[in-house]
């Protein structure tokens, strides 16, 4: 398949055309994998399919944009970055395949918000309760890095995704700074009023976006992101990131243990 101008939002597969016309998550998370908009990405994406990683080398790797994972009426998001290289561009799935998600999906077991504490590969049977898992850049990007020409040309997946979500969402937990900033014009640009000055990132920082139509208000939650680089250095320990959890999971009308 060819790539997409991404100065081109007029063009029939261009992310703002495909995700509006998504008029579910089950289509949308389906569209989303056929996006090549973003030339560096793509070129990244699959020169590591090509060359893998020893421990890899008898995988197929997904190599494509990675949907959203979790129940199409989920009240909680998680919000990452992007995909790893050698991680979701491998299995096909957020935060799979990696330390990152390895601790991610443990805790979420733990409250009693997922089936089981590993996460291995797309359609391994792991389910989310009341959970929904997604990034505002949906390629892997070199060095983890996404530009931010690639995390606007991206952006219309997600707000699609949160638009699609409205009925039920209740409340966000962004996974570093990075998603927090990202999710500021996706809240606005799916119905949130977003105040002045825009609320700051910080571990365990709250902030309330009204909904422009009189609907439920959404929350946004600041988390550490589960990277090695901050729970090697104990800047976010699993206690840390369990009880935030936790605390956004009850915001959200859950019921974690």
């Amino acid at each position: 398949m060819q790539l997409v101008p991404a100065d081109d939002p007029s063009h029939p597969h261009h992310p703002a055309e495909a995700a509006a016309r998504a008029t579910g998550l089950i289509e949308l998370d389906r569209v989303v994998t056929d996006c090549r908009a973003c030339p560096r990405l793509v070129e990244w994406r699959e020169e590591a399919a090509r060359t893998k990683r020893r421990a890899y080398q008898d995988w197929d790797y997904w190599a494509r944009p990675i949907p959203g994972f979790g129940p199409p009426e989920a009240p909680l998001v998680l919000v990452g970055l992007a995909p790893a290289a050698h991680g979701g561009n491998r299995t096909g799935r957020i935060f799979t395949g990696d330390p990152s998600g390895d601790l991610l999906y443990a805790a979420l077991y733990e409250l009693g918000l997922a089936n089981r504490p590993h996460s291995v590969r797309h359609g391994d049977g792991l389910e989310l309760y009341g959970v929904r898992i997604t990034d505002p850049v949906r390629c892997a990007p070199p060095d983890n890095k996404p530009n931010t020409a690639e995390r606007d040309t991206c952006r219309p997946w997600i707000t699609r995704e949160m638009q699609l979500l409205r009925p039920t969402v209740r409340t966000v937990v962004a996974l570093g700074a990075f998603a927090w900033q990202a999710m500021l014009p996706v809240v606005a640009d799916a119905g949130w009023v977003v105040p002045r000055p825009r609320p700051a990132f910080g571990h365990a920082a709250m902030a309330t976006f009204p909904a422009r139509d009189g609907g439920p208000d959404l929350r946004l939650y600041g988390c550490y992101h589960v990277s090695p680089r901050n729970t090697n250095t104990g800047r976010l320990t699993t206690a840390m990131l369990r009880d935030l959890l936790r605390e956004a999971a009850l915001s959200a009308g859950l019921r974690p243990r």
